[in-house]
């Protein structure tokens, strides 16, 4: 049995099973996270989503606290919500571009 490394790299793949519901694409694709901190067992995530009054927001943070403690040797996690910068399209990686249609020009 392999041992699962905790790094930024793991919470971010972990991350990506957190779906935005209204768009139908995960997080991370979608360049809502900003920051993931390891400190030992305790992992925070500094985050924004797509608007300010989105009404999956709390469903959302509650999703990406769940999923961060389900990796093995995470014993905390912490989500905070930002608003600057403010989430623009040009934050999504080309997955999710792809996913969901968006054109940047």
């Amino acid at each position: 049995m392999t041992k699962t490394i905790l790094n930024e790299a793991t919470a971010l793949e972990t991350l990506r099973q957190v779906i935005d519901p209204e768009i139908g694409c995960n997080i991370v694709d979608l360049g809502l996270i900003y920051n993931v901190a390891i400190t030992g067992g305790s992992v925070r995530v500094t985050m924004t989503l797509t608007t300010p009054g989105c009404p999956m927001g709390e469903s959302i943070a509650a999703g990406v606290q769940h999923a961060l403690l389900s990796l093995e040797g995470v014993t905390d996690a912490e989500v905070e919500v930002v608003w600057d910068p403010p989430w623009h399209p040009a934050m999504m990686t080309d997955l999710g571009r792809a996913a969901t249609g968006v054109r940047i020009s």
